[in-house]
């Protein structure tokens, strides 16, 4: 099972990008929006900020807070009831991941001005500073049901590593680099395999995953060309991600086991493709170009097979479409980011899921009345 993810991931690269994310903006981006998308029911349901789930669907993220800082969240089970989280002191916080007990990772600013890694207890309960790899700063993006916790920070060398901590967040452990200046982890699996993303000596960037409890870190490879991200992890320890092919383009990846044997997941017929997340059946979540370079969420099959956009398996008004899906648990509910027409329109659109919403539990209700049977 995936358990993190990834903010959205793709604004996620670098510390100074980390840092930048913590701040609410509203201009460039105002009518991107997130969604939890339930392919059970269909139903569509608005989580701003929303940036990962677990298999109960509490959502976690960051939601804005006194004006121009953001907070990290949690939610009950279907997104329902966001609750803020706070900080480690500073003004802003993000949650990226959280486990099947309500365990949250994410980080925050401190009262210095610093950001840290943090961990909560179950259910979001008392957010506490992680350790550190001796530079002070660093990130957390992934937990496990154990409550380990990957992510990355400065060294005392003040170089970027990648790092995993034992149960409960306790404890911290450099994962090292793939020879390369740095490493950065984004997932990890209920057997303590991370994977990431770190250069070789004089190459570029190339996936990793490391055995159980984060030991040897091994080069993944790529589709053909010299470039890769790994980004999530289920727990047969298939990893998802994306590489350059050896004709250049940038596709979605998929490996068997234990991150063997890579495989090109395609596209939606456009250039590129990204996956982000994936469950235990293997079912792939990500973005894809359309053949007019539009950008769709797309999502596959179990064991990655046969990739469709996610925008065709649920009902969104006019106008509205899914660009990238970030997480999937093990229910089948996928967090994904969407674009909405300009705001009249878009109060059209929330009436619109407003509506679907009360056909389809009134259609359950009818259901739970003729079978007693509870409802999803």
């Amino acid at each position: 099972m995936k358990i993190i993810q990834s903010s959205k991931l793709r604004n996620f690269i670098t510390g100074a990008i980390l840092i930048a994310g913590l701040s609410f903006t509203t201009h460039a981006a105002a009518q991107e929006r997130s969604f939890l998308v339930d392919l059970n029911s269909k139903v569509v349901t608005q989580i701003e900020g929303a940036n990962g789930i677990n298999d109960a669907s509490q959502v976690v993220g960051a939601s804005p807070f006194a004006g121009s800082y953001s907070h990290a969240f949690i939610t009950g089970p279907h997104g329902a009831g966001m609750r803020d989280l706070g900080t480690l002191g500073g003004n802003s916080s993000t949650a990226i991941g959280i486990n099947n007990v309500g365990q949250v990772t994410g980080w925050s600013e401190t009262a210095s001005g610093d950001v840290r890694g943090f961990i909560t207890g179950p259910d979001g309960a008392g957010m506490r500073d992680l350790a550190d790899l001796g530079g002070g700063s660093g990130g957390a993006t992934g937990i496990n049901n154990a409550g380990q916790v990957v992510g990355w920070g400065s060294t005392s060398a003040r170089a970027q590593h990648a790092f995993i901590t034992g149960n409960n967040g306790e404890g911290i452990k450099d994962l090292g680099t793939l020879g390369g200046s740095y490493s950065q982890a984004y997932g990890i699996n209920n057997a303590g395999q991370a994977v990431g993303v770190s250069p070789l000596p004089g190459s570029h960037e190339h996936p990793f995953i490391t055995d159980p409890g984060g030991g040897g870190m091994r080069d993944l490879g790529t589709l053909g060309d010299d470039y890769g991200f790994a980004r999530g992890i289920n727990d047969v320890g298939q990893v998802v991600g994306e590489s350059l092919t050896s004709g250049g383009a940038l596709h979605a990846f998929i490996t068997g086991a234990n991150g063997m044997d890579m495989r090109d997941l395609g596209t939606l017929g456009g250039n590129y493709s990204r996956a982000y997340g994936i469950n235990d059946a293997g079912q792939v979540v990500g973005e894809s170009s359309l053949s007019g370079e539009h950008a769709r969420a797309f999502i596959t099959g179990p064991d990655g097979s046969n990739i469709m956009d996610l925008n065709a398996m649920v009902s969104l008004p006019q106008g509205v479409f899914l660009t990238l899906a970030l997480d999937i648990n093990n229910a089948g509910q996928v967090l994904a980011l969407g674009v909405v027409p300009e705001p009249e329109i878009y109060a059209l659109f929330l009436a619109g899921l407003g509506l679907m919403g009360f056909m389809v539990r009134r259609k359950k209700m009818s259901a739970f009345s003729l079978e007693q049977r509870p409802l999803l």
